[in-house]
C-alpha cells in the first residue's frame, strides 16, 4: 500500500505531461516569426496554414502567435488614426484618358477623374472631381465637369450614415449648373475578401440653373449602391450607380469599371457610364453613355 502511494505522484505528473499541448518545434516558430514580421497578411495566413498541415499538435500555438499579431496590428493602427491629424493620412487616386483625330473630321476627347479619400475609425471623407470634354469640327458634343464631397459616419460594422454635396454642369442636357445636397443611412449588405457590396438612400434637395428656362429648386429622394467584385488579385470590377427621383423628374448616374493592377501604383480601367434623364431640354435622347480607356495613378 505504501508503494502504491508513493507512485500515484508519479503517475498523476504522467498524465499531465501526456494532456499538455507539444511545444512548437524552433525552425517552425522561426520560419512563422520571420513571416510575422515582414507583415505580410497572405504570406503569414499560408505560412501558418502549412504549419499546422505539418504540425497538428501545436495548432492552437500556432493560431495564438497569427491572433496575437493580428491584435497588435490593429492597435498599432488604430492609434495612428487616432492622433494623426485631420491633414493626416489622405490617400488619392489620378486617373485620365483621351483622343485626337486629324483628316476628314478633327476631333478632340478629354476624360480625367481625381478622387481623395481619409479613412478614420469611425469617420471617413470623400472628395471626387470629373471632367468629360469632346469637341468635333468646331462643335462641342459634350461638356460634363463634377465636384462631390462624401462623409460617412460608421456607427456599427455593416450601418452608416452618409452625406452628400455635389455640383453637376452639363450644357448638353440643358443645365449650366445643378447643385445637390443629401444625406441618409446606409447598409453593408456583403462583407468579404471577393465581394463588397453597400446600399443607400435618403432624402434630397437639387437647385439647377438651365441654359433655357429659370432656377429650380426640387426635394426627392436619393438612392446609390457601390459594388466592388475582385475577380483576381490585380482585377477588380466596380459597379457604382445613384438615382434621383423628384415630383416630375427622374436621373440615373451609372460607372461599370473593370480595372488591372500594372504595377504597384499604376492602373488600366476600361469603363462605362450611363446617364439617364427623364426630362432634357436641349437633347432628344433620355441616354447618354460614355465609353473610356484610362490610366490611373494612385498616391
Amino acid at each position: 500500500m505504501r508503494h502504491c502511494l508513493a507512485i500515484l505522484p508519479f503517475l498523476f505528473a504522467t498524465q499531465a505531461w501526456a494532456n499538455a499541448p507539444a511545444l512548437l518545434p524552433p525552425s517552425v516558430r522561426e520560419m512563422l516569426e520571420a513571416a510575422i514580421a515582414n507583415g505580410n497578411e497572405t504570406e503569414i495566413a499560408t505560412v501558418a496554414k502549412i504549419a499546422k498541415q505539418t504540425n497538428p499538435q501545436s495548432a492552437d500555438q500556432i493560431q495564438q502567435m497569427v491572433n496575437s499579431w493580428k491584435e497588435r496590428t490593429k492597435a498599432t493602427h488604430d492609434t495612428v488614426i487616432r492622433e494623426a491629424r485631420f491633414t493626416e493620412l489622405w490617400t488619392g487616386k489620378l486617373e485620365a484618358g483621351g483622343f485626337r483625330s486629324t483628316g476628314s473630321t478633327s476631333e478632340i476627347g478629354i476624360s480625367a477623374a481625381a478622387q481623395v479619400k481619409r479613412e478614420g475609425l469611425e469617420w471617413s471623407h470623400k472628395l471626387s472631381a470629373t471632367v468629360d470634354y469632346r469637341r468635333a469640327n468646331g462643335v462641342t458634343s459634350r461638356e460634363r465637369y463634377t465636384a462631390s464631397y462624401e462623409p460617412r459616419y460608421q456607427f456599427d460594422p455593416r450601418g452608416f450614415a452618409y452625406g452628400l454635396t455635389q455640383f453637376e454642369r452639363d450644357p448638353s442636357i440643358g443645365y449650366d449648373e445643378r447643385y445637390t445636397a443629401s444625406a441618409g443611412i446606409g447598409y453593408k449588405v456583403i462583407m468579404s475578401k471577393p465581394i463588397d457590396l453597400s446600399l443607400d438612400v435618403g432624402p434630397s434637395v437639387r437647385h439647377a440653373k438651365y441654359v433655357i428656362g429659370p432656377r429650380e429648386t426640387k426635394l426627392g429622394a436619393r438612392a446609390s449602391m457601390d459594388l466592388a467584385w475582385r475577380l483576381a488579385p490585380n482585377v477588380t470590377f466596380k459597379q457604382t450607380a445613384a438615382g434621383y427621383a423628384e415630383t416630375d423628374v427622374f436621373s440615373v448616374n451609372s460607372l461599370t469599371q473593370l480595372q488591372t493592377k500594372v504595377s504597384t501604383r499604376l492602373s488600366a480601367g476600361l469603363s462605362y457610364t450611363v446617364q439617364y434623364e427623364s426630362e432634357t431640354l436641349l437633347s432628344a435622347r433620355d441616354f447618354d453613355t460614355l465609353s473610356r480607356l484610362t490610366l490611373s495613378y494612385d498616391f
